[in-house]
């Protein structure tokens, strides 16, 4: 079974995920906006504040296992595993990049 190839900022984003929330927010445009839970945090200050408070809640890993392109969106479908309710689940998080940077993010179960 060969390596998932994910675009580079989307490599990235998951990289910084193990990292911390600066880390995670530089990924972003500056008016980047990220969709959780039914929340959306807009902007790299507020993604960054986001990512602060549910690294406080829980501690998890993501494994990515596959990739599409849906109108102009890539889609990785992630097997997460951590410290939360219903762990473990596999997870959508559908990308909009744009000049090598995320612009939007939305994660779905």
């Amino acid at each position: 079974m060969s390596a998932l190839t994910l675009p580079d900022p989307i490599a990235a984003y998951f990289a910084a995920d193990t990292q911390g929330p600066d880390d995670v927010a530089r990924c972003f445009t500056p008016h980047g906006v990220v969709k959780d839970k039914r929340q959306t945090h807009a902007g790299r200050d507020a993604i960054r504040a986001w990512k602060a408070h549910s690294s406080t809640l829980y501690t998890y890993t993501n494994d990515p296992f596959s990739l599409e392109r849906v109108d102009g969106i890539h889609v990785v479908h992630s097997h997460t595993a951590g410290t939360f309710p219903g762990s473990p689940i596999d997870l959508k998080l559908a990308f909009r990049l744009e000049r090598g940077l995320i612009a939007s993010l939305e994660i779905t179960a």
